[in-house]
């Protein structure tokens, strides 16, 4: 390695390693409900990053990292509020029940196996990325999990990410542990875990149950009391056990 190269990564690794004892991470007690459930404005920095200022600073000193190793950290979808996911779910129930004519709870299952009831996303709280690299041509849908193994265009990115994301405080949320039930396997969403940890601390002191029958939002009838214990423990809690 070239002395110069080597000098410009061990200083964005450093700034990494040596901001993140200093990170404040914050009570729990800070965060609404509705906050927590991406119905209010939040403040978000970067144009197209969209993240809260902490997280946005530590994708910053990521991306310029990544970009020195010749990878484009390039973010695909990033906070995202209640009603803009309120619009994905909506979309989805409706193809799935009418041009599909799946039975209603077969779209629900169907719809979370990728995509949260409005109001659970992570991506409601600016702490979270879906991200790719922006250097690597591709055809169709990029967030497809086999582009992202060997042999994929996305192959060098991910082991990238793997060997480096954890330094600046982000970690894959949907891991491909076999045992592991929910949300399938995503290798392209990272959360900023100095923040996001906390959130979902103060999310699970909330009554989700009560709250999510509530919701008007077509399928609702189905969210039974059984079914959203179910999406509760397995779509918002089993996760990469490094964010609870």
């Amino acid at each position: 390695m070239k002395r110069r190269s080597f000098i410009q990564k061990s200083s964005f690794f450093g700034m990494a390693v040596t901001a993140a004892p200093n990170t404040l991470w914050q009570s729990q007690d800070e965060y609404s409900i509705d906050e927590l459930m991406g119905k209010v404005d939040i403040d978000l920095y970067g144009e197209g990053i969209n993240l809260r200022k902490n997280a946005h600073d530590a994708f910053l000193l990521m991306k310029r990292a990544a970009y020195s190793d010749g990878i484009d950290l390039k973010i695909v979808s990033s906070f995202r509020d209640y009603y803009r996911q309120e619009s994905i779910w909506e979309r989805k129930y409706h193809e799935y029940t009418d041009s599909d004519e799946m039975e209603p709870l077969a779209a629900i299952d169907k719809i979370i196996e990728y995509s949260t009831i409005p109001g659970t996303s992570r991506h409601h709280w600016g702490t979270d990325i879906d991200i790719i690299d922006g250097y690597r041509n591709t055809t169709g849908d990029v967030l497809v999990a086999e582009k992202f193994e060997e042999g994929g265009p996305f192959e060098e990115f991910k082991k990238w990410m793997d060997e480096n994301s954890e330094k600046f405080g982000f970690h894959l949320v949907y891991t491909n542990e076999a045992k592991r039930r929910g949300f399938k396997y995503e290798p392209w969403h990272y959360s900023y875990a100095p923040i996001s940890i906390p959130m979902l601390a103060a999310f699970r002191t909330k009554n989700i149950l009560q709250l999510m029958q509530y919701e008007d939002i077509s399928g609702r009838e189905h969210f039974t009391a059984g079914f959203l214990k179910s999406y509760i423990r397995n779509n918002i809690l089993d996760i990469n056990p490094e964010l609870l």
